[in-house]
């Protein structure tokens, strides 16, 4: 699941994009976990927190936490949080 050419500097970069974001979803009583990063560059998070079980998660993983990543990390291609409970 996770890359083995990923280097430390590498994941310190993605939680520095990270950081920038967890304030606000500290406010709503939740964060993300780095689980790692697959081989075709797509960043694996889990959701913690009130963010596991939100409605707005989804929203919240791409308009916020996926575009801070990217723009600060190019080479990640995707970020998918793999405890996203699908909208019914």
């Amino acid at each position: 699941m996770t890359a083995t050419n990923v280097d430390n500097d590498f994941l310190l970069r993605i939680e520095g994009a990270l950081d920038q974001i967890r304030p606000y979803l500290e406010a709503d009583g939740g964060n993300v976990k780095v689980l790692g990063v697959t081989e075709d560059m797509v960043l694996q998070l889990e959701l913690l927190g009130a963010c596991g079980s939100c409605p707005m998660s989804a929203m919240t993983l791409k308009a916020g936490v996926e575009q801070s990543v990217m723009k600060a990390v190019p080479e990640i291609k995707a970020v998918e949080a793999v405890n996203l409970t699908p909208l019914d």
